[in-house]
């Protein structure tokens, strides 16, 4: 019986150490795989400097950055709290102390927005990158002009604070893809003219962040963040939006209200929606009503 229990000892001894082991080996790979670097061309845009592209610029960045920056853009602490995988504070994007502004040239604006990575080349975890990689050149250029006119606000955050799990988890590929992994990373792109069109509805669909929350095909599905357990709604007309008028639609961005009276989820960032221009909304719900009928997304 003792022999027994001896042997019983060493094989769950073995399995300890082998799985403490494995833990070692995938925590210095997550850790290599958020610390790696990269390195794009650089996209030489030009900054707009007439009050036009500067107006237009900050309309985008209330639609766009406001949200998850700050209405000063000096950052939100804990703008994401993963509890045991750790937390990520926005960044201070003003000139202020503690504000990437201070050192950012534009092309550093440009890695960060379109590809995904800091100044030294290394990932951020800024899940809107999969959207803002979609800005044309034009727009991301009276973005950046129009960050550079804010007024510097002294805020330090700290950034992204991963535990020793997340880094496990993130080897094993549990947490998914990093941003910079995912996006295209062309140097140029275009966009549509501006207008009431089903080319720019889809244009201001893919660089807001309508795909992240409600699946590549708009059908809805579970959310990317992976502590969260909501279900985003059917954007197609399969879904509620097949029997809403474009009137009903534009006034729930404008409320936060449904036309049956419910409330849309708190993650539904309505408040930034609400801000678009009308013809933004009317553009963005031609291209809705022109997608396949699908059925809601669960997985």
């Amino acid at each position: 019986m003792k022999k027994a229990f001896k042997w019983i000892g060493i094989v769950i001894g073995s399995l300890i150490g082998l799985l403490l082991a494995v833990g070692v080996v995938l925590y210095f790979m997550g850790t290599a795989r958020l610390n790696r670097t990269y390195d794009f061309p650089p996209s030489n845009i030009v900054l707009p400097t007439d009050a036009a592209s500067i107006e237009y610029g900050r309309h985008r960045v209330e639609t766009l950055c406001q949200g998850c920056h700050g209405q000063d853009l000096s950052g939100v602490e804990n703008w994401f709290d993963g509890g045991p995988l750790g937390t990520i504070d926005s960044a201070n994007i003003t000139t202020g102390e503690g504000g990437v502004g201070v050192d950012f040239t534009t092309e550093d604006y440009v890695r960060a927005i379109r590809h995904g990575i800091d100044g030294k080349g290394k990932p951020i975890f800024m899940v809107a990158v999969p959207s803002t990689a979609h800005l044309s050149d034009e727009d991301l250029g009276a973005i950046i002009a129009y960050i550079m006119t804010v007024p510097p606000v002294d805020h330090k955050t700290n950034g992204q604070n991963f535990t020793p799990l997340a880094k496990i988890l993130a080897a094993a590929g549990v947490l998914g893809d990093l941003p910079v992994e995912v996006v295209s990373h062309d140097v140029h792109v275009t966009a549509p003219d501006r207008g009431v069109s089903v080319e720019y509805g889809e244009y201001l669909v893919n660089i807001n962040d309508c795909r992240v929350c409600h699946g590549q095909e708009l059908a809805g599905g579970p959310s990317p963040d992976p502590t969260a357990t909501w279900i985003s709604p059917n954007l197609t007309p399969g879904g509620e939006l097949g029997f809403w008028a474009e009137e009903q639609f534009i006034a729930t961005l404008r409320t936060g209200v449904t036309p049956g009276g419910h409330q849309l989820n708190e993650n539904m960032p309505w408040q930034d929606y609400a801000l678009f221009y009308d013809d933004e909304l009317k553009a963005i719900w031609l291209y809705l009503q022109s997608l396949p009928r699908l059925e809601q997304a669960t997985k």
